[in-house]
């Protein structure tokens, strides 16, 4: 049997055992189902030969190769990877459009004597409905922005809101960045297609009655872009305003930016194409710390002399309601605490 889904949300809630992607490595690599797994019936190179053997030669000798590859691979996959199932086991398998590599492969399933099913138009038609959630429906959620300076700890109050019950939206966990110049993290950021794949699954998995706080941002953070609906919603949403000590921020900062701030050629790599913005002079300057260690004085003068100014010039395009303004005297775990609760308060009041 083949599976329509109509909506995100109608295919989140299947009921399967399993979903299994049986699409190359590659593929799967860019982009997959949330929660699925990769059994590919054929790898990167067999897909490529199997293509160009279509392209250049015959259909019908790439199919023959292919439907033999298949066969093959998959049989490796039941004797191995699947063998510790039961017979009452129900996965959901999918190709790149629903066709003979998922058929296939179900076909071997059901034979076993396990539920399996197909969905159709395979991940073509989850990418569909993907593009209709972020790009072409408004999202029904009210959204209320987490402002403020660099360094005033916003992406770690997520996290204390979180734990207090609040529903959040963490935009740079899900992108893997930090959302600055500075910000790159380990093992790189997703593909923009796996990225609006994480971040429709996180959305629809909110209560639209509830607000949702999350960290005000640029419309990209890294190189990641931010889907248009999201953006708009996100640049009209009341905003709770944090504010600290300069000096409460620097110490956070030399912290939490620790692996940057021990890198020198890195971060003379990001830094210097700002002279342009910023002037020769500022560099030098910034420079001549990265040279002499002071972390702590590089990091201040980062926030004065380029994120602040760029903040602040930012804030007079901002449309949107400033709702409360928060002050945050400590950036420490207990402050940290102490801040969540009283944002936590005024959400209680939306």
């Amino acid at each position: 049997m083949v599976l329509k889904f109509s909506s995100l949300q109608q295919l989140y809630s299947h009921t399967f055992d399993t979903v299994i992607d049986v699409r190359s490595p590659a593929e799967f690599a860019e982009d997959h189902m949330p929660g699925a797994i990769n059994l590919p019936v054929l790898d990167n190179d067999e897909r490529a030969r199997v293509g160009t053997i279509y392209v250049q030669e015959s259909p019908f000798l790439a199919r023959k190769l292919g439907a033999a590859l298949v066969f093959r691979n998959a049989a490796g996959h039941i004797e191995n990877s699947l063998s510790h199932h039961e017979g009452d086991w129900q996965p959901l398998v999918y190709c790149w459009r629903g066709g003979q590599r998922s058929g296939s492969f179900t076909w071997m399933l059901q034979q076993i004597g396990w539920r399996a099913e197909v969905v159709e138009g395979g991940y073509r038609s989850y990418r569909r409905l993907v593009k209709q959630f972020l790009y072409d429906d408004a999202l029904p959620y009210r959204l209320v922005a987490l402002d403020g300076y660099t360094g005033t700890a916003k992406t770690d109050l997520l996290g204390h809101l979180r734990d207090l019950g609040v529903q959040v939206l963490d935009l740079e966990w899900l992108a893997n960045h930090r959302g600055s110049l500075l910000g790159e993290m380990p093992g790189g950021q997703p593909s923009q297609k796996a990225f609006e794949s994480a971040l429709a699954a996180a959305l629809a998995g909110l209560d639209m009655a509830q607000p949702v706080i999350v960290e005000a941002e640029s419309s990209k953070i890294g190189n990641l872009i931010l889907p248009p609906s999201l953006w708009s919603a996100l640049c009209l949403a009341p905003r709770i305003q944090i504010t600290a000590p300069i000096a409460a921020r620097t110490a956070y900062l030399v912290s939490a930016y620790d692996d940057i701030l021990s890198d020198s050629e890195r971060l003379r790599d990001r830094l210097s194409p700002l002279r342009f913005h910023r002037g020769h002079e500022v560099i030098d300057g910034w420079l001549d710390m990265i040279d002499a260690g002071d972390k702590r004085g590089l990091t201040q003068a980062l926030m004065e002399q380029h994120y602040d100014p760029a903040y602040a010039k930012s804030r007079k395009a901002q449309r949107a309601e400033v709702i409360a303004q928060i002050d945050a005297p400590s950036l420490d775990h207990t402050g940290l605490s102490a801040t969540a609760a009283r944002i936590e308060k005024v959400l209680d009041q939306l």
